[in-house]
């Protein structure tokens, strides 16, 4: 799909979308619990339905109802040999690898776009050491082996949804475990996420230290309502309207919340005030929503940028390719870019949307300033289906083919 957006301002009020990240989270508890439970309300996109998908395979029973899901949990350790298709979820992927190590049958895993390019090294150490079976194609990962309670050392410099994942599984056990994190621990908001959705959903867990995390062993998961917080994340692209002459009003956020990307507010307001770095090792979802804005704002340099080349693309090169576009220069590092000072202009050619949603939306906030036309522009169903209709409800003049 194609949108073409004409220059102008964006007024009005939103409400944020479901927090995706919370409900991959709810999902996979609800499905552990023995019981019904729903979840809601959601936005129904690619990688929620991922999550769902990948659940009724280990056994859950999963059916919409109203704004949200119905779930009926299930055992994955009595599930027999099954395939999960993960699509392009990294999220997904990564959250249920653990459980699929639950019943000793052979699972498998698959996915598409980059998905299977994207680092497992955690759970690939992981399996070595306890004798597991884990083997890696480009179509996907089969794994067979039978997760024990135990002692856990795993990396935090790669992924927070690791230790999710473990945390997840072995909270099933009923013998206690512990999970040592090794430093420096990276996107640690998201694990206190993990931590309050297992609490909530009767797991008993402690933290004698902050990279150690124990699970008490002979916890159930709790059937029940959840009620899935507005998403920072994507909401982010609405607040970033309000930096560059927008008057936005996002609603549906808790100012409280766990999740890291709601410091998009104060981010938006040191790069108005000429902030020269910011610093996104714990929220690099914001990162090309950030790139877009200190296009608009006199440039920023970014640190703890590393994780970027992993995601649905590779978010600083296919935001630095696009940038360059509007003539704005962009220097891609190890672990930090910086997005030069310019006069932006609206571009000449058409602008890639890597066929990643955040992508897609950071061009659509650099366009409804200047126009423009993003090819790829459907990339948004990944997380937020119903961008391109609030676009236009605040304003936003665009043509859609």
């Amino acid at each position: 799909m194609r949108v073409t957006l004409q220059p102008g301002t964006l007024r009005g009020t939103v409400a944020a979308p479901p927090s995706k990240s919370m409900a991959h989270r709810m999902l996979i508890c609800a499905a552990m619990a023995k019981g019904e439970s729903r979840v809601h309300p959601l936005e129904m996109s690619e990688d929620i339905l991922a999550t769902a998908d990948c659940l009724r395979a280990l056994g859950a029973g999963i059916r919409q109802e109203g704004d949200g899901l119905s779930v009926r949990g299930c055992d994955p350790a009595a599930a027999g040999s099954a395939v999960l298709n993960c699509r392009e979820s990294g999220s997904t992927l990564r959250f249920l690898l653990p459980l699929c190590l639950l019943s000793g049958n052979e699972m498998r895993l698959t996915g598409s776009g980059r998905l299977m390019e994207r680092p497992q090294d955690v759970y690939e150490a992981l399996c070595r050491e306890r004798g597991f079976r884990m083997e890696r194609d480009p179509e996907g990962i089969t794994v067979q082996g039978k997760l024990a309670a135990g002692m856990y050392t795993v990396r935090g410099d790669v992924s927070s949804q690791f230790i999710t994942g473990l945390l997840m599984a072995l909270a099933l056990l009923q013998e206690e475990s512990e999970v040592r994190i090794l430093p420096p621990m990276e996107s640690g908001s998201y694990l206190d996420m993990t931590l309050r959705v297992l609490e909530e959903s009767g797991i008993r867990i402690s933290r004698p230290e902050e990279l150690r995390i124990r699970l008490a062993g002979g916890s159930c998961f709790l059937p029940g309502e959840k009620t899935v917080e507005g998403d920072w994340s994507n909401a982010a692209f609405f607040e970033a309207m309000n930096s560059t002459g927008g008057d936005v009003r996002v609603t549906g956020l808790r100012e409280d919340s766990l999740q890291g990307d709601r410091i998009c507010r104060e981010y938006f307001q040191r790069l108005a005030k000429g902030c020269g770095r910011l610093d996104v090792a714990n929220c690099p979802d914001l990162a090309p929503v950030l790139m877009a804005t200190a296009a608009m704002q006199g440039g920023v340099t970014l640190t703890g940028t590393r994780r970027l080349r992993f995601k649905e693309s590779d978010r600083g090169a296919a935001m630095a390719e696009e940038l360059v576009k509007f003539g704005v220069p962009v220097d891609i590092r190890e672990n930090e870019i910086t997005v030069g000072r310019a006069e932006i202009h609206k571009p000449a050619e058409t602008l890639q949307g890597h066929n990643d949603h955040r992508i897609v939306m950071a061009l659509a906030v650099l366009c409804a300033r200047t126009g423009g036309t993003i090819d790829g522009a459907e990339a948004v169903r990944k997380s937020f289906p119903d961008f391109w209709r609030k676009m236009r409800e605040l304003g936003a003049r665009l043509e859609a083919e």
